[in-house]
């Protein structure tokens, strides 16, 4: 009787020995790194999906001691929350309440706390209807992080093959970082799916494999 593959979980990393430095994050490394020698008590950090900024957020919240918070979970004991430093993630969604995060910023500022926020966008193009809270946040420096590069991702789908103790082609890894879209998360969810595919078919990962499970067209991690 044939045996089904067990689905092992392979928890992402986030620790600084786990982040891959290059041109494309640089600044933004460094920018994060300066703390606590902020030049403001609030640094905010934007780019893409799938850029690594929930990663640098991580990294430097184990450093700061701070806590993370996502846009949707901010809110409710904002005197509370000001006891110490914190994260907020995708602040320039929607779910973020204006008033809270107005009020929180005060805060910050007025007990020597830091604040990190990170975001697509820049402030003027979140969809804020408080002018004092844009103009509160347009105050605080940014530091951009741009979409992987090419050395980066293929550098990432490596580790990502290496956790999994998967032993691949330099090959495979030229035609996915070919096909990828340009993000952390599609490459992640490729090796995942390659992963599983491979288990399924009970051999190992190639070219071939990938061809017959993405085809040819740009792989974006749909």
């Amino acid at each position: 009787m044939s045996q089904l593959p067990l689905p092992f979980g392979h928890a992402p990393r986030f620790g600084l020995d786990d982040f891959m430095p290059s041109d494309s994050n640089a600044p933004a490394l460094a920018a994060v790194s300066r703390w606590p020698d902020w030049p403001d008590r609030v640094l905010l950090l934007v780019g893409p999906e799938g850029s690594g900024k929930s990663h640098l957020a991580r990294i430097w919240a184990a450093r700061a001691g701070a806590v993370l918070l996502s846009a949707e979970a901010f809110g409710g004991d904002i005197d509370g929350l000001a006891r110490g430093n914190a994260v907020i993630e995708d602040a320039d969604r929607a779910a973020v309440p204006e008033a809270a995060l107005f009020h929180y910023l005060n805060l910050v500022r007025e007990r020597g706390l830091s604040l990190l926020l990170t975001a697509r966008q820049l402030p003027g193009a979140w969809a804020l209807a408080t002018p004092d809270l844009v103009s509160r946040l347009r105050l605080a420096p940014a530091v951009a992080i741009a979409p992987p590069d090419d050395a980066l991702m293929r550098a990432v789908l490596v580790k990502l093959f290496a956790d999994r103790q998967l032993a691949v082609d330099a090959s495979l890894v030229d035609y996915l970082a070919l096909r990828l879209d340009r993000s952390l998360d599609a490459a992640s969810r490729a090796v995942a799916a390659l992963d599983r595919a491979s288990l399924d078919a009970s051999r190992r990962i190639t070219r071939q494999l990938a061809a017959g499970l993405f085809g040819e067209r740009r792989l974006d991690g749909e």
